[in-house]
């Protein structure tokens, strides 16, 4: 399957969407609560959005701080007492440690390399990194998953889909261009013994676990 097919396989899915709307991302929400400890103190949401996944840690956290930067969508986000936004791009944050750090489908509008290399600096000793992220489709098995992912984005959208869709992104949306091989080849270096996955609905998933003692 060519990755033009695979565009016109996704833009039909998304039409088919807008009828019962809901989200690729929040789907994997539960999936990434379960990699994190049940209680820690600082956690950094990259690319909160709209805030959603940084309410879900702040029922685990000290203080969470949730960064992007659409400035629109920040203006959305639903306040909580431990939870703390801003308009930046997450590169240029001060240094800090957390705990947690996530970033859900942010990835690819960073520079992956000092990204990666930045998220592994602010992780406290015994840390954990939770990438929910895409990629190019490159591989037999890339096509094959986005393939997979059309008839289950449709069983689950008949079975969750929701009257009202979620709120959107107002920046513009970049297209992702690491291939998955080229992103496990870049962890590797970076983030040793880090964890990535191929998932449904063309996501990939990244967890790595900070070292306890320096």
């Amino acid at each position: 399957m060519t990755n033009r097919a695979i565009h016109r396989l996704v833009a039909a899915c998304d039409w088919f969407n807008q009828a019962r709307p809901w989200n690729h991302n929040h789907h994997y929400h539960r999936w990434l609560m379960r990699q994190l400890p049940r209680r820690f103190d600082a956690a950094l949401d990259v690319g909160c959005g709209s805030g959603v996944l940084a309410r879900l840690l702040a029922g685990r956290a000290d203080t969470v701080l949730g960064v992007d930067r659409d400035e629109a969508i920040i203006a959305q986000a639903r306040p909580a007492a431990n939870v703390r936004y801003i308009v930046a791009d997450a590169l240029t944050l001060p240094d800090d440690h957390y705990q947690v750090i996530t970033c859900v489908a942010a990835l690819h509008h960073l520079p992956l390399e000092p990204a990666l290399t930045r998220f592994r600096d602010w992780l406290a000793p015994g840390g954990t990194l939770v990438v929910i992220g895409l990629t190019q489709p490159a591989t037999i098995g890339d096509h094959l998953l986005a393939a997979a992912a059309v008839p289950a984005n449709l069983l689950v959208s008949l079975a969750h889909g929701k009257a009202t869709a979620p709120v959107a992104m107002s920046a513009p949306v970049k297209t992702p261009t690491t291939t998955l091989p080229a992103l496990r080849a870049q962890a590797r270096g970076i983030l040793p013994g880090a964890r990535v996955r191929r998932r449904l609905f063309w996501r990939y998933t990244l967890v790595y676990r900070h070292p306890s003692s320096q």
